[in-house]
């Protein structure tokens, strides 16, 4: 599967797209196919933002 993450604070250049294995649903959990997905302000604060801001820890996926 395919991911974009990013471990610095910076610019959009700073988002890399890694190949990673599909993860496996345990016992009473579902494997969810996802054909879309966005960027809302909070993530964009996170990664270009105010150092408050960088404070918390996020992972983007």
């Amino acid at each position: 599967m395919k991911k974009n993450v990013y471990t610095k604070y910076g610019s959009p250049d700073v988002i890399e797209l890694i190949e990673t294995e599909k993860p496996l649903p345990r016992d009473n959990q579902v494997l969810v196919k996802v054909h879309a997905a966005s960027v809302n302000i909070l993530d964009w604060y996170h990664l270009t933002g105010p150092p408050v801001i960088r404070l918390t820890k996020v992972t983007v996926c």
